[in-house]
């Protein structure tokens, strides 16, 4: 049911580590970066509500709740992937960045769902961690696939300055993979029909149309759970430092660690590529360390657990302002990879078992406003500060991540959890 997340995480582990550099290649500067990447929360905080309200109400003998939803997004996706890379302006490769992220959310929203609905409250916790193991093996490949195709099988260097061919080739294998994993969740896990379909089919006719969808969601915001509410601060800062690294650490590698002077420096691709070799770094970390989390969530409870990991996270980005070997950038990666395995995780632990039965989708889908806002506010705002107060420095963008971070481990303390869930 998690092998999916293989997929998915194929195609956001190549826009992670790729797209600000695309964006500097076809002549972005740092401050405007941030505005460039509001794609991503902003389709999220549209679309995942919407799809959970539907996915929700959807049920067919063959095809099930959540997986049409898989296939559609699998689909988008994949047509994106492949057009990405070969975006010749700005605007248009803004413009495919949202398309793409629109279809990953698809895809991706029901899967928190799916794993809620399939799973007794007890085994959710190795649920959430198998997804957290599947996105970190997909991460790994994809976010190191550029620095493979030069340095393993001998891609030759592009024309400086322009998108590098490692770049293109990545994202069509990442097509494909995105495709064919999700796929293979479609067709080979079956799901549970409602258990008074009567009831479902009652309820479904009551809520059809736009207008009771929108007072569906509404009334589930308003009625939100407490151990919700408190994630919500949680949720807020931990993705705020993790997008200050998604948007500059490779280009922060490239500039102040490898010393690139622009994006025709021939250290500038070798720098991005290294960068996207740390993303890997993490996300094979992420990968390991899946194993572990469901034993440290049983012994310490996954409040505490999550606090730990996300303290790792924080020490992690912090100590890359004063690393100035490539190679040392890896250790830095183990604490992000900590961090990043419980984000994914621990919280929908915390969160699944305080839901309400038959809204899991749009609860999830409302949990997800609390990593978008964040985003969308940076994405507004960030550049300011950049140009304004950081000097335009990439590397202190990635450090204020590490405090944000450190601020959302200290906020999960606070997190009242459902004892069934520890």
């Amino acid at each position: 049911m998690s092998f999916g997340f293989l997929g998915i995480q194929f195609g956001w582990g190549l826009q992670m580590a790729n797209m600000s550099a695309i964006y500097e290649y076809l002549g972005a500067k740092p401050d405007e970066i941030p505005m460039l990447w509001l794609a991503a929360p902003l389709t999220g905080l549209i679309v995942q509500p919407i799809i959970g309200h539907l996915s929700d109400r959807t049920w067919s003998p063959r095809w099930g709740r959540r997986r049409p939803f898989f296939m559609i997004g699998a689909i988008l996706s994949s047509l994106a992937l492949i057009a990405m890379p070969n975006s010749s302006t700005l605007w248009m490769a803004a413009g495919l960045l949202w398309i793409l992220d629109a279809s990953i959310n698809i895809s991706m929203e029901p899967f928190r769902a799916f794993v809620a609905d399939l799973l007794p409250a007890n085994e959710r916790t190795r649920g959430f961690a198998m997804q957290s193991l599947f996105i970190g093996l997909g991460a790994v490949i994809a976010s190191a696939m550029p620095w493979m195709l030069t340095n393993w099988f001998g891609v030759a260097a592009s024309t400086p300055g322009t998108i590098p061919t490692t770049v293109r080739l990545s994202f069509y294998v990442g097509a494909f993979a995105f495709f064919g994993a999700v796929m293979y969740t479609v067709l080979t896990t079956k799901e549970k029909p409602p258990e008074d379909l009567a009831a479902f089919e009652r309820e479904k006719a009551a809520s059809a149309g736009f207008a009771a969808g929108v007072r569906d969601i509404v009334a589930a915001a308003k009625a939100m759970p407490t151990t919700m509410k408190q994630l919500a601060l949680v949720q807020v800062c931990t993705w705020l430092g993790l997008f200050c690294m998604w948007l500059y650490f490779g280009t922060a590698v490239a500039t102040n660690v490898f010393g690139a002077t622009d994006t025709s420096d021939p250290r500038y691709q070798q720098g991005v590529e290294w960068g996207g070799v740390c993303f890997g770094a993490y996300s094979a970390v992420t990968f390991l360390f899946s194993f572990f989390l469901p034993s440290l969530s049983k012994r310490f409870g996954p409040r505490t657990t999550h606090a730990l990991c996300l303290l790792a996270g924080a020490a992690g980005l912090g100590s890359v302002s004063v690393i100035t070997s490539p190679n040392l950038l890896l250790l830095s990666m183990v604490g992000v990879g900590i961090a990043w395995a419980s984000t994914i995780s621990m919280p929908y632990v915390m969160l699944s078992t305080s839901l309400p039965k038959g809204k899991t989708g749009v609860y999830m889908g409302l949990f997800n406003f609390f990593i978008v806002i964040p985003e969308i506010v940076a994405s507004l705002g960030f550049g300011w500060v950049m140009n304004s107060m950081l000097n335009n420095n990439r590397m202190a963008a990635v450090v204020a991540g590490g405090a944000f971070m450190a601020l959302a481990a200290v906020l999960v303390l606070r997190v009242q959890v459902p004892q069934e869930t520890a």
